[in-house]
């Protein structure tokens, strides 16, 4: 019974956080409860609570995570300052009088706006609320509209700079360096966020260039289903210099970002630095900020840090109570008995990730399942870069599948009534094709993910 107790380990953490607990209480509570009935009955070493202490300094030293507030803070304040909804009105009158302008409207500010806050239920949420009634207003199908936004709302997971691809960037250099150690090269190479983000832009791009394809052809083949608006006045200069003012700025900050993290002038920490000025900039700029409003920004901060963090510590104490129980060498085993070898072992991570993500957002799996997964799948030979990069397009896969998809919860808390929720799961059928066709080019190509880090970083 106790060579089996990592795995009844795993499955009470889940059906735990399947009743609703807080992520980092039932973490933390349940490995604590299984640690005490294995100190009980001798199938437990207490030196590895010793190392909780250890852990918990290095994850407070950590300086990549100090981007994690940073980025947040800029995504909150772009949202909060009405500037995503300003970008989103202008370009909707530039694209207006062409078939399916609107949603290539929502599209590109969904990106930019992914790309700022890198929460999916944020994303989804705010582009409901601003894009939905709009869309629906203008005559298009409530399918298309609807599953556009669920869509680009998930772009958050791939499109860098994110707070997803931050935290998956942190567990999996702690993976490397475990998986090379166990392997016997005690000069380990390490794999940064920078890497991660670097990676995740050509596959993030093509996604973005599917959803673009797949709205033409509705609007070409389907034009009632996207019609044009036609209420847009003349390219007047004074019409230009609204777009170029709405439509640049935040642009200039996501570039600038981005940039220096990919010229290597900054770290993803210093870049968050200037994406968090840039946004409150951007704020006085635009007449969007009072006091109150930076008050709000900075509780809506401090909720989501202190909770990543508090997930954090709870990852930190499943994770060394699982490995106490042998929990390591037993996945080893399962994944090198299974035949087809690394391909098998793959496959059926990305399957059981799909599954739980119906479950858990992409923290929690994050924090539970990667740490378990990645060491050994890391030791047979698969690149870190591309693990990553396959994990959250599965997960974003994952948040847009009926009937349990994040993102359908959260745009059907924001749609009206009248939106039948049939018709939200007919809207992302097409959209998650494309996810599951990008998911498809990566596993037959890798080097959409590792040939852009590998150019930049060597």
């Amino acid at each position: 019974m106790a060579e089996f107790m990592p795995l009844v380990l795993f499955a009470v953490v889940c059906l735990v956080l399947m009743c609703g607990f807080p992520v980092a209480f039932t973490l933390a509570g349940t490995s604590l409860l299984f640690a005490g009935v294995g100190l009980l009955t001798g199938t437990f070493d207490p030196a590895f609570l010793n190392a909780m202490p250890n852990r918990m300094f290095g994850i407070l030293s950590n300086q990549i995570l100090v981007a994690v507030p940073l980025f947040v803070f800029m995504g909150v304040m772009l949202e909060k300052s009405k500037i995503a909804e300003q970008l989103l009105r202008n370009l909707g009158l530039l694209f207006g009088p062409v078939r399916g302008g609107l949603g290539f409207s929502v599209i590109i500010v969904g990106m930019l706006l992914a790309a700022s806050t890198g929460i999916v239920g944020a994303t989804v949420v705010t582009m409901g609320l601003i894009s939905l009634p709009a869309m629906l207003r203008n005559g298009y199908s409530p399918s298309l509209a609807s599953g556009t936004i669920c869509a680009t709302g998930t772009l958050g997971q791939i499109i860098p700079p994110s707070t997803a691809l931050i935290i998956l960037g942190d567990v999996l250099s702690s993976a490397y360096q475990q998986a090379q150690l166990k392997m016997g090269i005690f000069s380990p190479e390490t794999v940064s966020v920078a890497d991660l983000f670097v990676g995740a832009l050509i596959p993030g791009l093509i996604l973005v260039l599917g959803y673009f394809i797949y709205t033409s052809i509705v609007a070409i083949f389907k034009p009632e289903a996207a019609p044009a608006v036609q209420d847009r006045e003349p390219l007047a200069p004074a019409f230009i210099f609204e777009l170029l003012k709405g439509l640049l700025p935040p642009l200039l900050l996501i570039v600038a970002v981005l940039g220096s993290i990919l010229t290597g002038k900054a770290t993803p920490t210093e870049a968050a630095g200037i994406g968090a000025f840039g946004s409150l900039v951007l704020a006085i700029v635009y007449g969007q900020f009072n006091l109150q409003r930076l008050r709000e920004v900075m509780d809506a901060t401090l909720q989501v840090t202190s909770m990543i963090f508090l997930i954090f510590i709870g990852a930190a104490l499943f994770s060394l109570v699982f490995r106490g129980f042998g929990g390591e060498e037993l996945v080893h085993e399962v994944f090198n008995d299974l035949p087809g070898g690394v391909f098998s072992a793959m496959l059926l991570v990305m399957l059981v990730i799909f599954l739980l993500g119906f479950i858990l957002d992409f923290i929690e799996i994050t924090f539970v399942v990667v740490p378990i997964v990645a060491p050994v799948l890391l030791a047979m030979g698969i690149d870190p870069v591309w693990l990553g990069i396959m994990i959250a397009i599965n997960l974003q896969t994952s948040f847009l599948t009926p009937p349990f998809g994040f993102a359908l919860f959260y745009l059907r808390g924001v749609a009206p009534p009248e939106l039948p929720t049939r018709t939200l799961y007919k809207g992302v059928i097409p959209f998650i094709v494309i996810q599951v066709a990008v998911l498809g080019l990566l596993a037959v190509f890798p080097e959409l993910a590792t040939w852009l880090p590998d150019q930049i970083y060597g």
